[in-house]
C-alpha cells in the first residue's frame, strides 16, 4: 500500500502543474491538486490490490533441483496430443534464470542435428514432470548468451566434479 507523507502534495506540484495545463479535459475531472493527489493515491491502491491477488492466483513454484545457469539438466515435459498426453525429454545446458517465485523461468539449449535449439520453461508450469540435474558447470557468468555463437568444443563448459562417499 502506499502512504502518504505530509510533504506528498509538495512533490506531485509541478506534476500536477503540467498534467492540469497539457489537458484541459483532466482538469475538468479533478480542480485541485489534493484531490488528484487522492486520486493517483486510489489508483495505486486498486492496482497493488490487484497485483496481490495475481500472485495468489499463480501457481506455487513445485520443488525442483537446485540449478544455475551453466548446468545440464533434463527436463521431462507433458505434452499433448489430441486425447494422448506423453513426456518429452529435453536435455540440454541452462543459459539463463529469470524472475523468482511464481513468475520464475528458464532457458535451456541444446544442439540437435547441428541447430541450436532454445526452449523456455517456467518453474510454475505444471506441464513440467521434473527436472534432473545432470551435471553442474563452473561459468562466472547468470546469462550465457555467448555460447549461440560458439560450435563443438569451444562451447564446452568446465564440469564441477562431485567426490562421491565411499561407505566403509
Amino acid at each position: 500500500m502506499c502512504s502518504i507523507t505530509p510533504n506528498s502534495h509538495k512533490k506531485f506540484a509541478a506534476f500536477s502543474k503540467k498534467i492540469l495545463y497539457l489537458s484541459p479535459c483532466f482538469k475538468a475531472a479533478v480542480c485541485t491538486r489534493q484531490s488528484m493527489l487522492e486520486h493517483i493515491i486510489l489508483k495505486r491502491s486498486k492496482m497493488s490490490i490487484l497485483l496481490d491477488y495475481v500472485k495468489n492466483q499463480l501457481n506455487p513454484v513445485a520443488k525442483h533441483p537446485n540449478f544455475k545457469a551453466g548446468d545440464t539438466v533434463t527436463v521431462s515435459y507433458k505434452i499433448k496430443e489430441g486425447d494422448k498426453e506423453r513426456i518429452q525429454q529435453f536435455t540440454g545446458v541452462v543459459i539463463q534464470r529469470k524472475n523468482e517465485r511464481s513468475t520464475a523461468s528458464f532457458t535451456v539449449r541444446k544442439i540437435s542435428n547441428g541447430v541450436g535449439v532454445e526452449r523456455i520453461f517456467p518453474l510454475a508450469s505444471p506441464f513440467i514432470e521434473s527436472i534432473n540435474v545432470n551435471k553442474v558447470g563452473i561459468v562466472r557468468r547468470a546469462k550465457l548468451f555467448y555460447l549461440r555463437e560458439l560450435t563443438g568444443k569451444a562451447a564446452r563448459i568446465r564440469e564441477k566434479v562431485q567426490v562421491a562417499e565411499t561407505a566403509e
